[in-house]
């Protein structure tokens, strides 16, 4: 819910600043006085595809945090394992295992600092642009398509978005979820494995004290190399059937509401 809030309102805002570039002083004035957006002039397909992008930007510095927490969270559910985290450096110890999302929250505080809810920001950024402008671009261009074929068979009557049927709008809104979920899902992966490395190394290390000062601080570029050496491509395929086709009906449902 809140990634669909923050995409949302950073979309619409970012198609105002893009159809402001790139009109006259008069247009702007002009455009100004209508109150239904959806009677401005339509932005061209590369500028929505742009509009998404800027706006998943955007999205990133607020999903990253949320998105840590519930990795952390996530990762623990399989595994029962509550080896000792010790960090000598802050003489601080407590189990891995995690009671909640304040839990999470205080020891990211404690260990690593504010800087510690955006471990594998840049991938999440990488994720939410290109999500962003899969997600809303391909959406509008079937939108576009779809008001193309209704408006050959209805040729006395301009055709508009706002004619197309509901079922339609969930059509485009799958499309778009289904791109979003499969052209981004390994970079969701290496997103994943970047935020919970401090857990997967605690758990490979059991029966060792693994802290903030002995966890491999790995990268972006790392972490894909040490997923493809270790699965190759499946790698960072593993789940992304059941999430595609969870996030069809999802997208089709909030771009029909849209």
């Amino acid at each position: 819910m809140l990634e669909n809030a923050a995409l949302f309102v950073g979309y619409k805002q970012i198609q105002r600043t893009i159809r402001d570039l790139f009109s006259t002083p008069e247009q702007r004035a002009a455009y100004a006085q209508i109150t239904d957006e959806d009677d401005l002039p339509a932005l061209t397909i590369p500028q929505l595809f742009l509009s998404g992008a800027i706006s998943g930007t955007f999205a990133s510095l607020i999903l990253t945090p949320v998105e840590l927490i519930k990795c952390k969270l996530q990762i623990q559910l399989g595994s029962a394992f509550t080896a000792p985290i010790t960090t000598t450096s802050l003489s601080y110890t407590h189990p891995i295992h995690y009671r909640g999302p304040l839990h999470v929250i205080l020891h990211t505080l404690r260990i690593h600092g504010p800087a510690g809810f955006y471990r594998g920001h840049l991938a999440t950024a990488v994720r939410e642009m290109g999500g962003g402008a899969a997600w809303f671009g391909v959406y509008e261009l079937a939108c576009r398509q779809l008001t193309r074929r209704r408006q050959a068979r209805m040729p006395h009557r301009v055709v508009t978005k706002r004619d197309l049927p509901t079922s339609q709008l969930m059509l485009a809104g799958a499309l778009g979820g289904i791109s979003y979920n499969f052209f981004l899902f390994p970079v969701d992966v290496v997103k994943s494995c970047m935020q919970t490395d401090e857990e997967t190394q605690a758990r490979a290390r059991a029966g060792r004290p693994v802290g903030a000062s002995t966890v491999e601080r790995r990268g972006f570029v790392q972490v894909a190399r040490d997923i493809y050496n270790g699965a190759g491509v499946k790698g960072f395929y593993r789940g992304c059937g059941i999430t595609v086709a969870r996030s069809a009906p999802a997208s089709a449902i909030i771009f029909a509401t849209y």
